[in-house]
């Protein structure tokens, strides 16, 4: 399963005295944790044989996969007793071996779910390529793969590694782990453990209404967006990028008129940056130095017969935080209006789908490369010649395989199942089964669930900017982990109120929404919001929390009071609030507004501190200590966002399971695959047993260590999940240059009004289809009295032929 890239990893020691750094704090070796006694393994130092015949010690079973050699062997070199267990490989291509703890009744220990417990083992070993591995035993569905918590470095003595687990998921009742060896070397083991964590902390108080304790609140801020803003980055200084270009304005295009800002949380204020293009509708990206990477924009306008749509820039340029400047790069091979933007596990992008400078579909894949700071040639890139369509959901994989899960904004969704695994190095497509009414999940969002290390996907909503239904309220997951992912149906989308034009009304039946928000909390939930009932119309006030232990929405969350349909978007400041910006109905208005939305969490009481984080500079495979003012249950990083039109698909949530020294004093331990977090600024929070999260701090993933010696570094463990998906890989069209594209494909019938102005190709289902029941719906949802026709009169709009529809 391990693909052919692989990636330069890190170790640093992250307890090397640094002096005034650290105000005093003795870094020496890390006190274990007291954990409650007692040690829940049954043999836990192998001193007990196997039943006769048997060539594993009691309560112990060989375990692993893939191509390599490699030898299991009971030594007497012990660290206590007299037996310890010795795992050799001598040659690997793939896969893993380890001594795991038997899975069965007997020998696994029973756990609690939502409890946490402290593994530990000694240990000696000559390759960093080790992981500790935990299964979990589900009770429904039986053993399964749970997460890898860990690398511990190389040591030619005995040494304790320790790790704490995440809370145990529902339905679990049995757990199981042993340490990895996923490279060519010899690992000894002894005398594991298995500790419960102690006793659940008490509820916290209330600091607010009861009504925001438990449901948090938004306010709307006094200042206002000063850009018709349609892509927001949050930047590694904490501030945020509002991108607008022309702002779907024609009026703005024609003048040469692109602008961005630059909003900062810290005290509320917007500056205005030049753009030196029209940004509107480009892909964005970070990088892993922190600027960001601004790609294609809008060449050109559709005309407003309609005969010629949208038409995508080549132009390409970096985005630098500390200058407040863009700066061109080497031009695309082709224009994309709408692209994709999927940052890989080397820092390298890759980008699909759009339109063309002549409005055709763009089938050619770009990558810009990291190392090179450019954009590659187009023969130096793989490609499959397909047409992924306008903003394709394009989220990587641990193994570096891209997951295509079927959001997308505007037309239908891709032939085949409507979602698609592609892998890069075998250039081959391969369609993933279950997405439920594929063809109605434009503008719908997708979102890898926290932690990335479980690898599932939740895709909510959407519907069909063409013929334009009520847009539905699925939620389909997928499990990445799988050997043969197929997405499955999760709960419906809570309902809400929906304004329809003629004042609000509470949503029915099976009315959801597009053009909704997905945003990771540093809780681990996923907060819902905004989003409109057709397509740039009709918004719907709703917000709710995915819980993804659960599966399950926790629905009546305040709603946003400024409408967010049309480009519009959400995201998580540093200090765990959520802001929103713009709305952009069809009659070409733009809401400058601007809300913040307060979770619960913030109103349960003090917050956690992170009082020391030693070193932000992190590389891939760390043990990276910091201090706290109080105990955390859970440390993460989350990627900043990067999001347009419902759309980022480099958001994620990426577990750093503990070691705790003591109370206040706790290393994190920094998962070895960059597949799982690509290079590049995080925020880091930690986050108490009660869901409460610190300030973020912002620490760099990837770069190199002011404190690091030269060590051995790990390679990322790879598992085989979704290894062969049972379909074919689709057959890859002849080499084409595009595929035709109807100038309508953003679902606006050209003949009327300004190129701003979005009359629907096809109206609500409940709108008569005579001209006079089209221009009411028109009037109630604020376009203009009179509105220009332009040519023929398709829809009926001008029946007094007097060039005006609706007059």
């Amino acid at each position: 399963m391990p693909r052919s890239i692989r990636r330069r990893t890190g170790r640093r020691a992250a307890l090397a005295a640094v002096g005034a750094m650290t105000a005093g704090l003795l870094l020496t070796a890390p006190q274990q944790a007291t954990a409650g006694p007692p040690n829940l393994l049954t043999n836990p130092g192998f001193e007990t044989a196997g039943a006769p015949g048997a060539d594993m010690p009691s309560c112990w079973e060989k375990s692993g996969w893939g191509d390599n050699d490699f030898s299991f062997t009971t030594v007497a070199d012990a660290h206590s007793g007299t037996k310890a267990m010795r795992v050799s490989l001598t040659r690997r291509v793939t896969g893993d071996r380890k001594a795991l703890v038997t899975e069965n009744a007997t020998c696994a220990p029973t756990v609690v779910p939502g409890r946490q417990y402290d593994l530990s083992a000694w240990y000696k070993s000559d390759t960093p390529d080790v992981s500790v591995t935990v299964f979990r035993h589900d009770t429904t569905a039986g053993w399964q793969y749970w997460t890898d918590l860990q690398n511990p470095p190389v040591s030619a003595g005995w040494a304790r590694t320790e790790v704490r687990t995440p809370a145990v998921p529902p339905n679990t009742d049995k757990i199981t782990w042993g340490l990895s060896v996923y490279g060519t070397g010899t690992l000894t083991t002894d005398d594991y453990a298995v500790e419960e964590v102690g006793a659940v902390p008490p509820q916290p108080g209330c600091t607010g209404t009861p009504q925001e304790c438990a449901k948090g609140a938004w306010e709307v801020i006094p200042a206002k967006n000063p850009v018709r803003s349609m892509h927001a980055v949050v930047l590694k200084n904490g501030k945020v990028l509002l991108i607008a270009g022309s702002g779907n304005d024609i009026s703005q295009f024609n003048a040469g008129t692109f602008t961005s800002a630059v909003y900062d949380p810290a005290n509320g204020s917007f500056k205005t940056i030049p753009t030196p293009v029209d940004m509107f509708c480009s892909g964005h990206v970070q990088l892993s130095d922190g600027r960001v990477l601004v790609m294609s924009g809008n060449k050109g306008y559709p005309s407003a017969d309609g005969k010629i749509g949208y038409q995508g820039l080549k132009d390409s340029y970096l985005f630098d935080p500390a200058t407040e400047t863009y700066t061109k790069t080497n031009d695309m091979n082709g224009g994309h209006w709408y692209p994709s933007a999927t940052v890989l596990g080397n820092g390298d992008v890759i980008s699909f789908g759009g339109l063309k400078e002549d409005s055709t579909g763009n089938v050619t894949a770009e990558r810009f490369s990291a190392a090179q700071g450019k954009w590659l040639p187009m023969n130096e890139v793989n490609q499959t010649w397909s047409y992924w369509g306008l903003y394709p959901s394009m989220i990587l994989m641990q193994d570096g395989r891209l997951f295509y899960s079927g959001s997308h904004t505007f037309g239908n969704g891709t032939q085949g199942s409507g979602a698609s695994i592609y892998d890069y190095t075998a250039n081959t497509i391969t369609d993933v089964p279950g997405l439920r009414k594929k063809d109605e999940r434009d503008e719908s969002a997708s979102v890898l669930l926290p932690p990335a290390q479980d690898q599932r996907v939740l895709t909510i909503g959407g519907g069909n900017n063409e013929t334009n239904p009520a847009a539905n309220r699925l939620t389909d997951l997928i499990d990445l982990k799988a050997a043969n992912p197929s997405y499955r149906a999760g709960p419906d989308l809570p309902q809400g109120l929906v304004d329809t034009g003629t004042g609000q009304r509470p949503q029915a039946g099976a009315e959801g929404k597009m053009y909704v928000s997905a945003v990771l909390l540093p809780d681990g939930k996923v907060l819902e919001t905004g989003g409109g009932l057709h397509d740039r119309a009709d918004p719907v006030y709703e917000a709710s929390f995915f819980d993804p232990v659960t599966d399950t929405y926790q629905a009546g969350l305040p709603s946003d009071p400024i409408p967010r349909t049309y480009h519009s978007g959400a995201f998580l400041l540093p200090d765990g609030r959520v802001m929103t910006v713009g709305d952009n109905p069809g009659n070409g208005t733009y809401n400058h507004n601007v809300s913040i939305y307060t979770p619960p969490y913030l109103f349960k009481g003090p917050r956690p501190k992170l009082t020391s984080v030693i070193d932000t500079q992190w590389v891939y495979g760390d043990t990276q200590r910091i201090t706290v003012d109080r105990p955390i249950a859970k440390a993460e990083l989350i990627r900043p966002a990067a999001v347009t039109h419902s759309s980022d698909p480099n958001q994620r949530f990426v577990d750093l399971p503990l070691t705790v020294v003591n109370n206040t004093t706790v290393d994190l331990n920094v998962t070895s695959n960059p597949n799982l977090a690509p290079p590049g600024w995080y925020m880091l929070f930690g986050v108490d047993a009660n869901g409460i999260p610190s300030v973020a701090t912002w620490v760099h993933l990837g770069g190199p260590s002011a404190l690091a010696a030269t060590r051995q570094q790990p390679s990322p463990h790879v598992h085989d999940f979704a290894d062969a998906p049972q379909a074919a890989p689709k057959q890859n069209p002849e080499r084409r240059d595009s595929v035709p594209v109807a100038p309508s494909t953003a679902g606006c019938d050209r003949h009327y009004g300004t190129v701003n102005q979005c009359v629907p190709t096809a109206f609500p289902a409940e709108v008569e289809d005579t001209g006079k029941a089209r221009c009411y719906w028109l009037a109630a949802h604020r376009y203009p009295a009179r509105m220009r026709v332009h040519g023929s009169d398709p829809l009926g709009l001008d029946p007094d032929r007097d060039g005006h529809a609706c007059g």
